[in-house]
């Protein structure tokens, strides 16, 4: 009976579940319950993600992912390889074809023995890590040709170019050069007479760049008439998928100028977007994951408008960074990149015959 009463009793009673104030955190009212909000992050707060993680955290919990969607189908028709086992004497047929196909290409015109492509971008960008990234898919292990270092200034200071070997050591078709990053002032980096000196052929291997003292005629080892061997014959400006949001809008400017005076020399031009796995872990756990990125795309198109391109010339690149062991995955990456890379310079010796260049390339 007692049980009874008891029951009656408290059916009679309407439940409330406190709810703090925004204003006082102690303040509570009655508030019908609700499912907290996931967070959303939007690809404009990217930029912002870095200074979060900065926040101190609790043991259990983690920081949130940059990868917000994963897409069923990618968004470029890309060939992976099944098994991704990174065995020394396992070669898929992806990564074998791509790497007979960039060290034995050989450019259409005699005169010239290799193709001179040029990397452009902004400090720290990932220039030489892409030189010693290729590098390494060729020497079968992660070696570090071209140095890279991380100072906020860039390593690379002089002109430096680098011929992609084999997987016998013999020289391919590819030099890739590196020079000086951009700056986002007149005195801090590559100044565009500098870049168009180079593009001529007339800076000297070695040379040391400084914004005190242009190329000129007067320098030593200055090449005053250059061979159709000793120019560049693709321009590939490289861009940090992490930093995109981020760069100076006067960058857009800089990069606007250089790709008309570049143009006027009938070079072309292709993108490389590196550092897009810092922009989304579950790339970085599986290179196969690039293109099904909604975050990575959504950063090669605001590449493509900081550069003046269409995104059909950009690739998204994985360096190889702190990694011991090479990944196939990411191998056909860089090969799919040099390959891109080696197509459009061949376009140079198809475009320009070298009577057809010589008024163009006089001062």
């Amino acid at each position: 009976m007692h049980v009874l009463v008891f029951l009656i009793c408290l059916t009679s009673f309407s439940f409330t579940v406190p709810k703090f104030n925004s204003q006082s955190p102690f303040a509570t009212g009655p508030s019908t319950v609700t499912a907290p909000k996931a967070k959303e992050l939007s690809f404009a707060s990217l930029s912002q993600v870095k200074d979060d993680s900065s926040t101190v955290m609790g043991e259990d919990e983690e920081p949130a992912p940059l990868f917000t969607t994963k897409l069923a189908c990618q968004w470029r028709d890309v060939e992976w390889t099944e098994d991704a086992s990174n065995h020394p004497e396992f070669q898929p047929r992806e990564k074998t074809s791509l790497m007979k196909t960039v060290s034995s290409y050989r450019p259409s015109c005699e005169e010239v023995t290799p193709a001179r492509v040029l990397l452009l971008g902004p400090i720290s960008s990932g220039k030489s890590s892409f030189i010693s990234s290729v590098q390494s898919v060729f020497n079968g292990r992660v070696t570090n040709r071209a140095m890279v270092g991380s100072f906020s200034s860039g390593f690379t200071k002089k002109l430096q170019s680098f011929n992609i070997r084999g997987q016998r050591r013999e020289d391919s078709g590819l030099v890739l050069c590196d020079v000086m990053g951009l700056g986002d002032g007149v005195m801090n980096g590559l100044t565009l007479h500098d870049i168009l000196s180079v593009i001529k052929g007339h800076v000297p291997e070695e040379h040391k760049f400084s914004p005190e003292q242009p190329v000129r005629s007067e320098t030593v080892g200055y090449v005053k008439k250059p061979s159709l061997k000793d120019r560049i014959h693709c321009v590939a400006f490289v861009m940090d998928a992490s930093k995109i949001l981020t760069y100076p809008k006067s960058l857009s400017t800089t990069f606007q100028k250089l790709r008309e005076h570049i143009s006027d020399l009938g070079v072309h031009q292709v993108a490389l977007l590196t550092h897009v796995d810092q922009i989304c872990t579950e790339t970085a756990k599986d290179a196969t994951n690039v293109y099904k990125s909604c975050i990575i795309r959504e950063m090669m198109g605001k590449a493509g408008a900081l550069l003046g391109m269409s995104t059909s010339y950009i690739v998204p690149v994985k360096n190889y960074s702190s990694e011991l062991d090479l990944d196939v995955n990411t191998d056909l990456l860089l090969l799919r990149a040099a390959d891109h890379i080696l197509q459009y310079a061949d376009l140079y010796f198809q475009d320009n015959a070298p009577q057809h260049t010589e008024d163009r390339l006089k001062f």
